[in-house]
C-alpha cells in the first residue's frame, strides 16, 4: 500500500484525536510532565511556612529546657526545631516572649459526653443524640482552649464520638465508643450492654470495631455514677474478661478497664489488658494494700490510668467515701510508681463539675505527690500519653515530622507546674485556636 493512501490518511487523524483525548485527559488529571512532547502544567500557591519563637522549649521528651527556640511549622506537621534559629524567608513569624513552648496536652481519659454539671447522667439521658453530639462539641473546644490537643474518649453513647474525629474545631479524638459493660452495669445507658458471656463479649467487641473504634474500654467493677453497682464488685467472670481481651487483641486493638476493686483488679490482670483505669483497690471497708498485686502490676508494664487533675469549686467537695479513701490510694500509687508501673493522667473529665473538660492542667501536681519528678509528670501528659493512645509516632513531641500540635504557656512549668494554666497560644494541627 502506498504512503499517501486513503487509508493512511484515517489512520494518521485517528492518531491525532487519540493524542488530543490523552492530552485532555492528563490536564484534567493534573499530570505534570511531558507527554508526546507535550508539557502540562499545574501551578498552584504554596502556603507559608509559620515559624514560632518562644523564650523555652519543654519537647516532651527530655527533662529540661531548650531556650530560644524556634519550631518551623508547614501547615498541620513541624518541620524543624531549632535552638537559636533563623526564621525561613516569607515564613509568619510568631513571637512569644517569655513564654514555654510545649506538645499539646493528651488526656487519656475523658468522656466529652458528660457536660461537667452536677447530675451528668439526669443531663445526659434529657438530650437526644444530636443534642449530645453539639454539647461534646462544645466540650471538645474547652479542651482546645485549655490547650489538650489529643483526647482519648472512654465512654460515650451510641459511638458519638467517633463523629467527631475528623473536625477540625475538635482536638484529636481517640474512641471507644460506648464502653463495653454487663446489664445494668456501670454506665449501662450508654449503650455498651453485652450479655456477660464469652460468646456475648465477643459479639461485643466485633460490634466496635464495626463501627472502627480505635480502643475497647471494658467495665471490670462497679462505678460511682451507677446506682445499683458497687465499685468493690467484679461484673464480668474471669474467662469473660480474658476473651474480651482475645478478641479485641485479634483485630489489633488495645483494651482498658475500668477497675476499683481488687478481685476486678486481679481479673483484668489475668486476662492481659493493655491499661487499668483508676486501680485503686477499693474494698467495701476501704483500700487494700497488696504488696504481690502491685508488684505484678509492674512487672507486667499495665499502664496506669490515674485519675488525677480537679479544679476546686466553691462548696463542692469529692464524696466522703473517696475522701476517707484517697490517702491509701495515693500510697498504692506511689508504691506502683517506685516499682516502675508507666503512668499516665486520666482526668475523667466531664463528670463532676470539679472535672470540666480541659482540665488536665491540674493533674501534673498530683502526680507529682505520687512521686513522680515534674519532667515525668509532664512527659505523663504528653509523649507517654501518646504512645498509650497508639499516636507516639506524631504526637506528643515537638520534633520535626511531629504533628503541629503546641501549647504556650507564661512561665517554667518545671520549676512551677501552674504555669500550664497560663495559656499563652495553642496550635492544633497548625491552626491557632482561639483561646
Amino acid at each position: 500500500m502506498r504512503a499517501d493512501t486513503p487509508m493512511r490518511g484515517v489512520f494518521m487523524a485517528w492518531v491525532v484525536y487519540v493524542s488530543r483525548l490523552r492530552s485532555t485527559t492528563d490536564v484534567r488529571r493534573g499530570d505534570l510532565g511531558h507527554r508526546r512532547g507535550m508539557a502540562n502544567c499545574i501551578v498552584s500557591e504554596r502556603r507559608r511556612l509559620t515559624a514560632i519563637r518562644a523564650s523555652w522549649l519543654f519537647d516532651g521528651a527530655g527533662s529540661g529546657l531548650v531556650a530560644d527556640p524556634l519550631v518551623v511549622c508547614d501547615g498541620p506537621t513541624i518541620v524543624s526545631v531549632e535552638a537559636d534559629g533563623v526564621a525561613p524567608e516569607g515564613a509568619d513569624v510568631v513571637g512569644l516572649d517569655g513564654a514555654t513552648l510545649l506538645p499539646g496536652l493528651v488526656d487519656t481519659h475523658v468522656h466529652l459526653a458528660f457536660d461537667a454539671g452536677p447530675d451528668v447522667v439526669g443531663s445526659l439521658a434529657t438530650r437526644d443524640d444530636e443534642g449530645v453530639l453539639a454539647s461534646m462539641a462544645e466540650a471538645g473546644a474547652a479542651s482546645l482552649r485549655a490547650g489538650v490537643t489529643t483526647v482519648r474518649d472512654l465512654g460515650d453513647r451510641n459511638y458519638l464520638s467517633l463523629r467527631l474525629r475528623d473536625r477540625s474545631d475538635q482536638p484529636t479524638v481517640v474512641a471507644a465508643g460506648p464502653p463495653v459493660t454487663s446489664p445494668g452495669g456501670h454506665c449501662h445507658y450508654l449503650g455498651g450492654v453485652a450479655e456477660p458471656t464469652v460468646c456475648g463479649v465477643r459479639a461485643a467487641v466485633r460490634e466496635h470495631v464495626a463501627h472502627g473504634v480505635d480502643v475497647i474500654k471494658i467495665m471490670a467493677s462497679g462505678g460511682n455514677l451507677t446506682a445499683g453497682t458497687r465499685q468493690e464488685c467484679a461484673q464480668f467472670e474471669p474467662d469473660v474478661l480474658r476473651a474480651t481481651v482475645d478478641e479485641a487483641h485479634r483485630h489489633g486493638l488495645p483494651v482498658t478497664a475500668h477497675a476499683h476493686g481488687t478481685s476486678a483488679i486481679v481479673d483484668a490482670l489475668a486476662a492481659g489488658v493493655d491499661g487499668i483505669e483508676h486501680l485503686t483497690f477499693w474494698s467495701a471497708e476501704g483500700v487494700d494494700c497488696p504488696e504481690a498485686l502491685l508488684r505484678a502490676v509492674a512487672d507486667q508494664r499495665i499502664v496506669v490510668g490515674a485519675t488525677v487533675g480537679l479544679v476546686p469549686v466553691a462548696g463542692l467537695a469529692p464524696p466522703e467515701a473517696i475522701v476517707s479513701r484517697l490517702p491509701r490510694i495515693m500510697a498504692n500509687h506511689r508504691r506502683l510508681y517506685e516499682l516502675g508501673a508507666p503512668f499516665v493522667a486520666g482526668t475523667d473529665a466531664g463528670i463532676a463539675p470539679i472535672k470540666p473538660h480541659g482540665v488536665l492542667a491540674y493533674a501534673p501536681p498530683m502526680l507529682c505527690e505520687i512521686g513522680l519528678s515534674a519532667a515525668e509528670a509532664l512527659r505523663a501528659i504528653t509523649s507517654v500519653a501518646a504512645r498509650v493512645c497508639g499516636l507516639g509516632h506524631r504526637k506528643g513531641r515537638v520534633a520535626a515530622g511531629y504533628d503541629a500540635d503546641l501549647l504556650a504557656v507564661d512561665g517554667d512549668p518545671l520549676t512551677d507546674l501552674t504555669a500550664l494554666r497560663r495559656v499563652r497560644a495553642v496550635y492544633a494541627r497548625g491552626d491557632a485556636v482561639r483561646i
